[in-house]
């Protein structure tokens, strides 16, 4: 039996930018933890970061290997820095996570962590769910002992095809149709919202199914990171407590929107960090104050 899906578009980002009170305090718009990095991957849980930070929350917390959290620092003064004890997220780090856990309303877990670290990971993952705190994972977070812990949770994960036969032991499937189909049903079997990457994105929360079809000029958008910054809309729109589903669905439509905008300026030399500067500029006109 075919899936029928709907085209995401410009109705979705709108959606998702939720008013801002004119007299809000800092903390009411917001607040975001990162956790990821190793020796390898600095870079990752820095645009996830800042990638955050341009959906217009009010503050960011990075949880990074202590190397890795010293260049984080250097690299922004905007971002809260944790430096972690150890190069894995060990249950020692995850104990030093927990100081800042009432203090967030999404975290974002796994970009650029260190292979092997998985029981550390299960149990953060578990401490963010049983706090009631919306989770983003993606990257080496993204692996089968995590699903139990999800149903029900705000939760997304945005794998790409080969994090996708990871997380559910099977193929993403090579057509739209298939891919369509296997993503509404993991989404329903596992109680949680899929964003699975692609010149194509197919996101659903096992009810219903959006595809993100991407302008020719987002081919820029193979450059190493873009995957990031989405994580990080993903991350900065559930803050603001837009359901999972349409915080994912927002965020695919935002970051390519933003890789376009980036390409048009700068042609096929693009960089993840242009496309996070070019949120602001897409995400602006949805701005509103009540």
């Amino acid at each position: 039996m075919a899936v029928s899906w709907r085209e995401a578009g410009e109705e979705d980002l709108a959606r998702a930018c939720v008013p801002r009170r004119a007299w809000s305090r800092k903390g009411e718009n917001g607040v975001v933890l990162v956790v990821g990095g190793s020796w390898l991957y600095h870079g990752a849980p820095f645009l996830v970061s800042m990638a955050a930070m341009r959906t217009g929350v009010d503050l960011v917390y990075t949880a990074a290997p202590e190397k890795v959290a010293t260049a984080i620092r250097a690299l922004s003064p905007s971002l809260i820095v944790l430096p972690l004890p150890d190069y894995k997220l060990t249950s020692k780090s995850v104990d030093r996570i927990v100081r800042v856990l009432d203090d967030v309303n999404v975290a974002a877990v796994g970009p650029g962590l260190a292979r092997g670290c998985e029981k550390g990971l299960l149990k953060l993952v578990r401490l963010l769910v049983e706090r009631n705190i919306a989770v983003v994972l993606d990257a080496t977070a993204l692996f089968s002992d995590v699903l139990l812990l999800l149903r029900g949770a705000r939760a997304v994960v945005t794998p790409h095809a080969g994090e996708f036969r990871r997380l559910f032991g099977e193929e993403a499937g090579s057509t739209l149709e298939e891919r369509v189909e296997k993503v509404l049903r993991v989404a329903k079997q596992y109680g949680l919202t899929v964003l699975l990457k692609g010149h194509v994105d197919v996101v659903s929360d096992g009810v219903e199914v959006v595809v993100n079809r991407k302008q020719p000029l987002s081919s820029a958008m193979t450059v190493g990171g873009t995957g990031d910054v989405l994580t990080g809309v993903v991350a900065g729109f559930l803050a603001r407590m837009v359901p999972p589903f349409h915080a994912a669905v927002a965020a695919a439509v935002a970051n390519g929107y933003a890789g376009v905008a980036a390409a048009e300026k700068l042609g096929l030399h693009i960089t993840p960090v242009d496309v996070i500067e070019m949120l602001p500029m897409v995400l602006k006109r949805f701005d509103r104050v009540v």
